[in-house]
């Protein structure tokens, strides 16, 4: 059994001494790199002294140091190497923001401050505001399974979760002084996630301690009880024990049989479980008086179990063979029940050394029998890394279910999940990209349609913020019920998930087609208009989309059915006639371009250039310009200039059409908003984030109105980018529109 704070050796002026710590810990843990673990303990010890100088200790009144320690400790236990060490005497100085991951990278490398960020990570559970909303002792539902899933996607090293439960250890060992609130918060989280995972880690002694811990805060009554009972019989049972080890012993020796014998106390939860499992007194206990078989090899169990049957009676029933069939987690040992000594009841198990060490230290006695080689120390590190994922399976919790929800946990897996949390604890689970739109729709679908904000860990964010694993989600809503036409726009990146754009779509699909069809033609007339789309004729473009009439059109962008900015490419064709069979390649411009960005009816290989008072865009209806010298100058069809060309030199006027490479292009915009402190700063840091260049920046601001009218001349590579621009400009504050500039507006 773990020790428990022990006494540490303490230098003169009463605080631990590091060096003697050290020189004992070595005693029970091989060190790889001491200079390193000395600097980290040293390093721990001043953060806090400087902590308690400054009078800005943790609200959780511990010490960090010791907790460091004592981490440490239990680590060296399961015989850690020196990387998960110093992450365990510096995690809490990280955790509580005394000490940043950059300089423990810089002073102790990169896999040390990956193993805290890792831990840190999983910290996510203990930071809800209430318990975890677990069931009765012993049962598993849905949100625990969903919960020990998202720890899964976390731990990308078995050290992590190894660190984590020493972490747990330590806090359930701390709350014994704390109020009941958060001796029962802290012990429900122990009981419902980390002792599982410590049994699934094959951990006997960490689990036992975890589990009787947990079970003393959440059903005090029923262990004070059990506790009683077995303290008032410790004394028969001790002499009950060594009665039985000596005539076992001689047997044993008799049969030539090497074995190492003791008494194995049993934990207070498991004698809890087994009476209220199979529903009996504690009296019908059988294996609170246990005897404990250690021998060299599998073939000594077998011939050790013969010994003990012929010794005593064996209890029919009562037998199993963990060695031929072990336990999910790798357990392996033989247990049997036998009548002893004074026709008392008891259990035996026995197993070999290598079983033992397993038992008690599970998925960490890889380090005790992986041998030297360095090659198989990798191989079989790897394969711990990969036997940890598959045992968190949590299988035999999960019932004649097993198969169907280990599919559904690969398929979370390959298709990169995220968990995150309800105000109440429990986990959601959704795709990577989601947002709060798609939480609030997966939650359920009223809670969907009546958001109209959110907040992570308390804080308000956005409605297209990405959510990541660990966050907690709550939906501020509204009393009407109404989704915003907004969300669909994929540009905007409000719902990502296919369930919450379906049930945005029905909604709106189910409202009334007269206000569907004013508010499509209102959504379509803007981005045309946005986009210098105009004077077309809605019946026929209705046409070209597949749908019988204008009415109908505009329904089905207000129902959500048509996207606009497919209308948009559409309309752009209708302005622009193409003759494929008529247009001829011609080199671009650019000196680096290997292939046209223009094509030239009737002419080959001239140079081009976009004129400076329309500056074309890709998809725009053009039209060329013969010039003197300078090749053809690309208007666009409705630019002035060219009108005028085309009536005082229509001769020179020659009919082009865009060609298939991507270049970008300058386009002139032009902004509206009332005037605010930041308003360009935040304009330009949304194009820069959208990736796209100001060639030019110009702005008048009206005093008296208090608005802004702001010019800049952007480089773009499609009316796609352009019409995502758009959109998100006019989402920032106080922008009043946002549209692409007249030709001669610029």
């Amino acid at each position: 059994m773990v020790k428990v704070r022990e006494d540490y050796p303490l230098a003169q002026d009463g605080s631990v001494d590091i060096n003697g710590w050290i020189d004992r810990l070595q005693q029970q843990v091989e060190l790889e790199d001491v200079a390193s673990f000395r600097r980290a303990c040293l390093l721990a010890k001043e953060i806090e002294s400087e902590a308690v100088r400054a009078g800005n200790l943790w609200s959780e009144g511990s010490s960090s140091f010791l907790t460091g320690l004592e981490m440490t400790q239990i680590l060296s236990e399961l015989q850690l190497d020196s990387p998960s060490l110093i992450a365990a005497v510096l995690y809490r100085a990280v955790r509580e923001g005394k000490l940043s991951l950059v300089r423990v990278n810089e002073e102790f490398g990169e896999e040390v401050s990956k193993l805290i960020e890792g831990v840190s990570q999983m910290a996510a559970i203990s930071s809800l505001r209430h318990p975890i909303q677990g069931s009765v002792l012993g049962q598993t539902q849905t949100q625990v399974d969903n919960i020990r899933r998202m720890l899964v996607t976390m731990i990308d090293d078995v050290r992590v979760a190894l660190i984590k439960l020493a972490e747990r250890t330590c806090a359930i060992r701390d709350v014994k002084n704390a109020g009941s609130d958060k001796r029962h918060r802290v012990a429900r989280e122990v009981f419902d996630i980390y002792a599982p995972l410590a049994h699934r880690l094959g951990i006997g002694y960490l689990k036992w301690e975890l589990e009787d811990l947990s079970f003393r805060y959440l059903h005090e009554t029923a262990y004070k009880k059990i506790a009683k009972l077995l303290d008032e019989r410790r004394m028969d049972r001790q002499k009950f024990i060594e009665e039985a080890l000596s005539a076992l012993r001689q047997e044993l020796e008799a049969s030539g049989i090497k074995a190492e014998l003791s008494g194995r106390a049993k934990h207070i939860y498991s004698i809890w479980r087994k009476m209220h499992r199979k529903g009996i007194d504690f009296s019908q206990v059988y294996d609170i008086r246990a005897i404990r078989i250690l021998v060299p090899s599998i073939r000594d169990c077998y011939s050790a179990l013969g010994v003990v049957h012929a010794l005593w009676r064996h209890i029919p029933h009562e037998f199993d063979d963990y060695i031929a069939n072990p336990k999910q987690n790798g357990y392996q040992s033989l247990h049997t029940a036998v009548v002893g000594p004074s026709g008392k009841i008891m259990e035996v198990q026995i197993r070999t050394q290598k079983m033992h060490e397993e038992a008690e230290l599970g998925v960490c006695a890889h380090w005790l029998y992986k041998g030297t080689d360095t090659q198989q120390k990798s191989h079989g590190y790897e394969q711990k890394i990969a036997w940890l994922r598959q045992v968190l399976e949590w299988q035999d919790e999960l019932g004649s279910k097993t198969s169907e929800l280990v599919d559904q946990w690969r398929n979370d897996i390959v298709s990169d999940r995220i968990y995150v949390f309800t105000p109440d604890g429990h986990v959601i689970d959704l795709p990577a990209g989601s947002t709060p739109i798609d939480f609030a729709y997966k939650v359920h679908t009223e809670i969907g349609h009546a958001c109209r904000g959110a907040k992570i860990h308390g804080r308000i964010v956005p409605l297209n913020y990405k959510l990541k694993t660990g966050d907690q989600v709550q939906i501020l809503t509204s009393n009407q019920a109404r989704p915003s036409r907004d969300w669909l726009n994929s540009d905007l990146g409000y719902a990502n998930t296919s369930r919450a754009r379906a049930k945005i779509t029905h909604w709106f699909k189910l409202q009334d087609r007269d206000q569907n069809v004013e508010e499509g033609r209102d959504i379509l007339q803007g981005v045309l208009k946005r986009l210098s789309l105009e004077q077309l004729d809605f019946d026929d473009l209705a046409q070209k989309v597949n749908y019988p009439s204008a009415e109908d059109m505009f329904a089905a962008i207000g129902a959500g059915d048509l996207k606009p900015m497919q209308v948009a490419h559409t309309a752009q064709n209708m302005l622009e006639p193409r003759d494929e069979q008529l247009t001829l390649h011609l080199h671009a411009a650019q000196e680096s371009a290997k292939s046209s960005d223009v094509h030239i009816r009737g002419v080959g290989n001239l140079m081009t250039q976009m004129a400076n008072c329309c500056k074309p865009a890709p998809g725009d209806p053009i039209v060329g310009y013969i010039t003197i010298g300078r090749g053809v100058s690309i208007h666009r069809q409705d630019c002035i200039n060219a009108l005028q060309l085309q009536t005082v030199e229509p001769n020179r006027m020659i009919e082009v059409s865009w060609g298939d490479t991507e270049y970008t292009y300058p386009i002139d915009v032009v902004i509206e908003a009332y005037d605010r402190p930041g308003l360009l700063r935040d304009i330009t840091l949304l194009l820069a984030n959208e990736k796209i260049n100001v060639t030019a920046a110009l702005t008048n601001t009206d005093k008296k109105q208090s608005t802004a009218d702001i010019r800049l001349t952007v480089e773009v590579t499609s009316i796609d980018v352009l019409g995502r621009m758009f959109d998100r400009i006019r989402r920032l504050p106080n922008i009043i529109d946002a549209r692409r500039a007249k030709p001669g507006e610029g």
